[in-house]
């Protein structure tokens, strides 16, 4: 579970507003409330509470909760939902990072320039390239600016798309990909338990 300081959401008394998995403390809030809030937010992703909340809703903090003993009883009634979690799939498909580092400022480029493609005022390839120059354009305004310290953004030197196309390729990770030859082929039906058999996992060691 990451833990944003930032000035992004609220505190409302001494319980954190929570976005996806992002929990923040705004520094704005006084301290004997900021000191509740923090207590709050280790209770929430403490083993224990993270284990009832996963039982419960289904959605992953720890990766312990992954391994707990329930879920291997319970894996084959969840639709090879705990086999894909235990898998390097997970990795593959939902990659954890670094937040988004201003919320606020970046999302508002993301609808005008999906509204764009959307409305046909512009191709895909044109909302996303005009996309990425505004985001690269806070982003870099935002790194500049040392706000946010060291968990602030650090953009690459701009390169060609055939430069990451050939690091991609060159270290084995998933995206930026080339454009196929076909971009809609006929869709493929994956035998459930071939998928499955797919995903080997083992336990971590500890």
């Amino acid at each position: 579970m990451t833990v944003a300081l930032e000035n992004a959401t609220r505190v409302v008394g001494a319980v954190p507003f929570i976005r996806d998995v992002s929990l923040t403390l705004l520094k704005s809030t006084p301290p004997d409330r900021r000191k509740a809030a923090w207590l709050y937010l280790q209770f929430m992703v403490a083993k224990t509470t993270s284990l009832k909340k996963s039982q419960v809703g289904l959605t992953f903090v720890r990766e312990s909760d992954i391994w707990d003993k329930s879920f291997t009883e319970r894996a084959p009634k969840l639709g090879g939902l705990i086999e894909f979690y235990r898998s390097p799939a997970r990795v593959q498909w939902t990659p954890t990072g670094v937040n988004v580092p201003d919320y606020p400022k970046l999302a508002q480029l993301w609808w005008q320039n999906i509204g764009d493609a959307s409305s046909g005022a512009k191709t895909p390839q044109a909302a996303m390239d005009a996309l990425a120059a505004a985001q690269d354009s806070v982003l870099e305004r935002i790194e500049k600016s040392g706000v946010q310290g060291d968990c602030g953004p650090k953009l690459n030197p701009k390169q060609t798309a055939d430069y990451w196309f050939a690091k991609v390729e060159k270290d084995g990770t998933i995206a930026p990909q080339r454009k196929l030859a076909n971009e809609k082929p006929k869709g493929e039906t994956i035998d459930y338990d071939t998928l499955i058999k797919s995903w080997p996992a083992t336990p971590p060691k500890r």
